[in-house]
């Protein structure tokens, strides 16, 4: 077999396949990259038991063959050739890796012995690729990196009469973003660590969604993906979304974050890195005070609803979170000092996240 592919090309493939394949594992076959060859170019597949990821990267190949190699140790060696153009050529159980004045010579693995990767050729649904990246890239924050949290970890992706909608939680607070789709698709809790790679291949045109038993596959014109999916039913989050409204303020969304950035610097780390807002006549005041001193700034804002003033605070943090997806204006809404308050975009979008407050 030979094949002739461009390093670019090739190297953007394997980068996708180096996330999911694991570079140490208790089964070494894990570790591997399959390469199946047709006249069309290269199929490259792996998985690390939770995600099976397969990428088609073009090339010219002759005499097409397939074989298995160490995922990580061949990204690395064609990361490193000197040529543009890569020259693959397979003997024996030997593959030979060309660029330039650089030659490798790579041991293939036991191609019998790789475990199969299937993926489906039938959609149930299809949703726009680069409206779904953008909605799961702005809730991921929300979702919680601890194990004991259960479906926390997860992300739920809901179909609904409208549109689409994904949200995001770790209890303290709600990540939502709702986004056109149609089409009849179910609701499913995508791993938080699964859609970092979903976000990664999402390119433009469409995803195409298979519904399996405790399975999600996900196929683009160059990538098939399956997901297994997290088991148990995701929080009511609507219930914690405040109806009554009684303070309303927008300002420019950067101004905001700079201001938090700026008094967060002193916030206790130790107390949930606490910033208050005092609102009070069109003025937005940010406070935080730690063991080595105090901070404020004030900011103009648009002030609305029946309450003229309210003090609240919030973990510095989180705040900036909410505020990263937001472009332009953004507007606050508060329905008391101690309940959820809610960060948006003015103009819409389909975005918004809701806080729980910390104790003034």
């Amino acid at each position: 077999m030979n094949v002739h592919v461009t390093k670019k090309i090739l190297s953007e493939g394997l980068g996708l396949l180096e996330r999911v394949v694991p570079s140490r594992s208790s089964n070494p076959l894990l570790t591997a990259l399959k390469v199946e060859a047709t006249e069309a170019g290269l199929t490259l597949s792996g998985t690390n038991l939770e995600i099976d990821l397969s990428c088609f990267v073009p090339a010219e190949v002759r005499d097409p063959q397939n074989f298995v190699v160490p995922a990580h140790l061949f990204a690395q060696i064609v990361r490193n050739l000197g040529g543009e153009l890569v020259e693959l050529e397979l003997s024996g159980a030997e593959l030979a890796v060309r660029a330039g004045g650089s030659d490798f010579k790579l041991q293939t693995g036991d191609l019998d012995a790789y475990p199969p990767l299937s993926f489906p050729a039938q959609a149930d649904v299809s949703l726009d690729a680069t409206e779904l990246a953008r909605a799961f890239s702005s809730v991921r924050y929300a979702a919680s990196n601890e194990a004991f949290q259960a479906v926390f970890r997860g992300i739920k992706l809901e179909h609904r009469p409208e549109g689409a909608r994904v949200v995001a939680s770790d209890g303290y607070r709600v990540a939502i973003r709702d986004f056109p789709a149609s089409g009849d698709g179910r609701n499913l809790i995508i791993p938080a660590r699964s859609v970092d790679e979903l976000i990664r291949v999402l390119k433009d045109g469409e995803a195409r969604f298979t519904y399996g038993d405790g399975l999600l596959s996900v196929t683009t014109d160059r990538v098939h993906m399956n997901l297994k999916l997290l088991d148990g039913d995701f929080p009511d989050y609507e219930r914690v979304i405040p109806k009554d409204i009684k303070l309303q303020v927008t300002l420019p969304a950067t101004a905001l974050k700079e201001a938090v950035n700026r008094v967060a610097v002193l916030a206790d780390k130790n107390a949930n890195n606490r910033v208050e807002f005092l609102v009070s006549e069109g003025k937005l005041r940010l406070a935080a005070e730690g063991d080595y001193g105090r901070a404020q700034d004030t900011l103009d804002v648009v002030q609305g609803g029946t309450e003229p003033a309210m003090s609240l605070a919030f973990n510095a943090r989180h705040v900036l979170d909410a505020l990263g997806p937001i472009e332009g204006e953004a507007e606050l809404l508060f329905s008391g000092s101690t309940s959820p308050a809610i960060f948006r975009a003015a103009g819409g979008g389909g975005y918004m996240a809701v806080m729980v407050t910390l104790r003034v």
